[in-house]
């Protein structure tokens, strides 16, 4: 394999790994046959200054070529990072989450703390738990919630630890609070998660299991920014109108009044579908077990 350095999103300069590139491509449940190909590739056209985001692109086009499901998967960073540019759908998308897993949930809640009223961005509930969750949505990879973020949200859930709410028709009193990145956190803010009793930070890869990824891939929750039959406008059209799992999308009664035709339609449905049976088929290969 040639040897390059290759220009990180942040500026840095360093030796292109394929260990790394091989290892996403194996986790988004591309063939061994098309690794290959697509790491010859990369070797045969890398250059000196070569962009982070240039072999990205390079690799997720030879992967929508010859196996979209895997495109998807490979994707899902990048997907989740486009449901922005406000934060309003991945709160959207942190309570779906949560129904995923059993509870009810419900965003954009006023509460009242022991001093103050508090806006919570996602509200979820089951049996005696109570949990409210800050997310915390970036647009760009390379930022991180530091532990000003996390010190900012765990004073505030500790002034609404203790109150009595009303949720699902029962009073409840906090359980625990969430801090919800679709990126990084910083060590200290990691190191402060874990010293702290009823706070739990997720982001992409945090913890090292139950973080985001994991709740993504063990629930099938693709979001629509990663579906490759539908272009930037068409996805912009689905998020505003309040739709932002992508198998959401196979009722029909979710194009209604968006102005999609029925090709289009059948188009994306058969995207998901087949997403769906990929996403399931890998899971259990992968944890040896069904969800």
């Amino acid at each position: 394999m040639s040897e390059f350095y290759i220009i990180k999103s942040t500026g840095e300069k360093e030796i292109f790994d394929y260990g790394k590139l091989e290892n996403s491509l194996r986790r988004s449940g591309t063939s061994e046959e098309l690794i290959s190909e697509i790491v010859q590739e990369i070797s045969n056209t890398g250059h000196d200054g070569m962009t982070t985001k240039e072999i990205y692109q390079k690799a997720f086009s030879m992967l929508k070529k010859s196996h979209t499901p895997a495109a998807v998967r490979f994707s899902l960073k990048k997907a989740v990072a486009e449901l922005g540019p406000t934060g309003f759908p991945f709160e959207k998308f942190v309570a779906e989450i949560f129904k995923a897993r059993g509870y009810e949930a419900i965003t954009g809640q006023i509460v009242k703390g022991k001093c103050v009223e508090h806006e919570v961005d996602v509200v979820a509930w089951k049996d005696d738990e109570l949990i409210m969750a800050e997310a915390k949505f970036h647009t760009d990879f390379n930022l991180k919630s530091d532990l000003k973020i996390a010190l900012y949200v765990k004073e505030r859930f500790d002034d609404i630890l203790g109150v009595k709410h009303n949720y699902g028709g029962k009073t409840r009193t906090l359980t625990e609070g969430w801090l919800v990145t679709n990126t990084k956190f910083s060590i200290t803010a990691a190191e402060y998660g874990m010293c702290q009793s009823a706070f739990k930070l997720v982001g992409w890869n945090y913890p090292y299991d139950e973080n985001l990824h994991y709740y993504i891939e063990k629930y099938n929750l693709i979001p629509v920014t990663a579906l490759t039959s539908i272009n930037k406008e068409e996805k912009k059209i689905l998020i505003e109108a309040g739709h932002v799992l992508s198998k959401d999308l196979l009722d029909r009664k979710t194009f209604d009044d968006l102005n999609f035709d029925e090709e289009k339609i059948n188009h994306i449905q058969n995207e998901v579908k087949n997403i769906i049976d990929h996403s399931k088929r890998f899971y259990e290969k992968v944890y040896g077990k069904h969800r």
